[in-house]
Parts: C-alpha cells; sequence; structure tokens
C-alpha cells in the first residue's frame, strides 16, 4: 500500500487549506489585512494553475474567538455560534481576494445563510472542486463545542482530500516553542500517536484523531512565506508531515 505521506511529498490530486482566523490578521491587532488575503490569494492561484483542487477552512479566531468569550461568563453554545459567524465573514473576505485573482469560488456555510453563501451539501461541494472552484467551507461544523480545525479535518475526510495544509507562521512542527526555547528542533516527520503523547499543538485532538482514524496526512508548513503552497503540491519537502508512520 501506497503511503499516504510519500503521496503529498509527490503530487496530491485534491488538499484542503486550513486558516486559522489570524492568519488574515498580518501585523494587525484584530479584522482584516486586505494585502495579507491578497497574497493567500495569489499563493493559492499558483496551486491551482497546477491543476490542484483547493479547499479552504478558514476560522474566526481574528474577529470572535468563541472559547475566550465563554471563559468570561458568556453561554459556551451561544459564543461559539458567533465564532462560527465571524468564519462566514472571513470566508467572504477570502472570496473576494480569490476571485480578484481570477479563480472560480463557492463559499459554502454549515449554518444555513442564502444570502451570502450556499448550504454545506457534500457532493456540491466535491462537483465544485471537480469543475475547478475553490471551495471555502464556513461556519465550522455548524455545531458547538467543535473547532475549526475539527472542522477542516471533517470536510478534508468528507471530500476524499489528499492531505490538509496546516498554514502557520513557523517552518513546520518543533519540539517545544522555538520563540521562547533556543533548543527546540524541527520535526520533519512525526506521527498521529506522537503528536497527541507530546500535547504538541499542532490541532486539536479531535481533528487529529479524525486524521489518524482516515490515515489523512497533515503538512504543517510556512504560509507567510510566498509560494509554499505551490512548492508543498508540487512535492518540495518543505514543514512538517504527520503521518502514521513519522520518521
Amino acid at each position: 500500500m501506497t503511503d499516504p505521506a510519500r503521496a503529498v511529498a509527490t503530487f496530491p490530486h485534491r488538499v484542503l487549506l486550513k486558516l486559522s482566523g489570524e492568519a488574515l490578521m498580518g501585523d494587525r491587532q484584530y479584522g482584516i489585512d486586505p494585502e495579507v488575503v491578497r497574497g493567500i490569494a495569489a499563493q493559492v492561484a499558483a496551486a491551482r494553475r497546477d491543476e490542484i483542487e483547493v479547499a479552504v477552512v478558514v476560522g474566526g479566531g481574528n474577529i470572535f474567538r468563541g472559547v475566550a468569550a465563554s471563559a468570561t461568563g458568556m453561554d459556551r453554545a451561544t459564543a461559539d455560534y458567533m465564532g462560527m459567524l465571524a468564519t462566514i465573514i472571513n470566508a467572504l473576505a477570502l472570496q473576494d481576494g480569490l476571485e480578484k485573482a481570477g479563480l472560480q469560488t463557492r463559499v459554502l456555510s454549515a449554518i444555513e445563510m442564502r444570502a451570502v453563501a450556499e448550504p454545506y451539501i457534500r457532493r456540491r461541494a466535491i462537483r465544485h472542486l471537480e469543475k475547478g472552484r475553490v471551495v471555502i467551507f464556513a461556519a465550522g461544523t455548524g455545531n458547538p463545542f467543535f473547532t475549526t480545525d475539527t472542522a477542516g479535518a471533517l470536510r478534508a475526510v468528507e471530500i476524499g482530500a489528499d492531505a490538509i495544509m496546516k498554514a502557520t507562521k513557523v517552518d513546520g512542527i518543533y519540539s517545544a516553542d522555538p520563540k521562547r526555547d533556543a533548543t527546540a528542533v524541527r520535526l520533519p516527520r512525526i506521527t498521529y500517536r506522537e503528536v497527541l503523547s507530546l500535547g504538541l499543538e499542532v490541532m486539536d485532538g479531535a481533528a487529529i484523531s479524525l486524521c489518524m482514524d482516515n490515515k489523512l496526512p497533515i503538512v504543517v508548513f510556512d504560509l507567510t512565506r510566498p509560494g509554499n503552497i505551490k512548492r508543498i503540491v508540487q512535492g518540495e519537502p518543505l514543514g512538517s508531515i504527520v503521518s502514521a508512520e513519522g520518521a
């Protein structure tokens, strides 16, 4: 059987890009930096020129974080629904940037909001991808108590993605926070179980477990370096890969 992690390193057919809401802020303290959105759109457009099918799941932490709000006394379910609405704002901003880069897009929302997005239907999402459209999944899973990391893993499995590309501001997974620990080393390959046992903050535990159960590799990479998305889908060994076999 082909190692799924090795398949990522060769030439994936369909990937899911997981973006945090904070990735859209740039150097701002809040909101969306249009220049950052344009840069992400340019990277996705470069990958699409290689006919890679791209889906995106975006968080909402640049606008509202449900967990943080619940910690101050707000009902957790209410706070999480507010966070889902923030992801729709980010999805629409990404859609605008991607279309200005010449791409056809569709926003599919897990919370029905027909005036601005299509309702999420798995077969419809796959059909959009097959037609060359970039599909942006908004509103997480549509359920409180689940993060957009879990939503990213769930959607990736549902659409049959070859890998999740987890965008960060560092060049992979480290043994510790490289900004705080000078002895931290980058781990080019690591297993799902090692991520869980070491408590590495790659994605939340539910997302990692879902990827492990479905043998879906996770590529953790530096989004801030222009061209990295295209380099990875072309097979360059950038970032870190989480898979069943690890190093």
